[in-house]
């Protein structure tokens, strides 16, 4: 697989001594002798988190998200129950269980849980008031898609679920 190779020869997949540096520091100008002269990231930091989420199959088009997750693999999902904690819209930090097979990660402070499963694709928002919307596709409507944008917290968390068949390799 082409994008696997090309993927394992680039930034954080390589040791410091094999890429000559932190493949990940977060500072581009840092002297060995003192600290940070210029925050922020590296172009290869922000190319890694770019990557990252199109690896995730995160897509905008017309307003809307869509969850096109073809560049995971298996691998990648967990083979037992976890936790996993973030940061939410609120500044808040909080946790959430990540199921057997799940995968999870923040958007705009909004976790979104990944989990394999058989049958067709569907994703769940669950809502400032606790109540949960199912739908049968892997996208959200421009009025989800704009809450979430906004993080205005009316979004709490979206679980997308879909059979394996749809990674990369399957």
């Amino acid at each position: 697989m082409p994008f696997v190779r090309v993927r394992q020869g680039i930034g954080f997949n390589k040791t410091p001594a094999e890429y000559g540096a932190f493949p990940t520091d977060p500072y581009s100008h840092t002297p060995g002798h003192g600290g940070a002269r210029q925050p922020g990231m590296t172009g290869q930091v922000k190319e890694e988190i770019l990557s990252r989420f199109g690896e995730l199959g995160l897509r905008v088009a017309d307003g809307q998200v869509r969850f096109e997750p073809g560049l995971l693999r298996a691998c990648e999902f967990t083979s037992g129950a976890r936790q996993f904690r973030f940061v939410d819209v609120d500044g808040q930090w909080r946790t959430i269980g990540v199921p057997v097979s799940g995968l999870a990660f923040t958007w705009c402070q909004v976790p979104v849980v990944y989990r394999l499963r058989d049958g067709l694709p569907a994703l769940t928002i669950t809502w400032k008031d606790g109540s949960t919307q199912v739908l049968p596709a892997l996208s959200l409507p421009a009025e989800p898609s704009s809450e979430l944008f906004r993080r205005s917290g009316q979004v709490r968390q979206i679980s997308v679920e879909f059979p394996a068949q749809a990674l990369l390799g399957s």
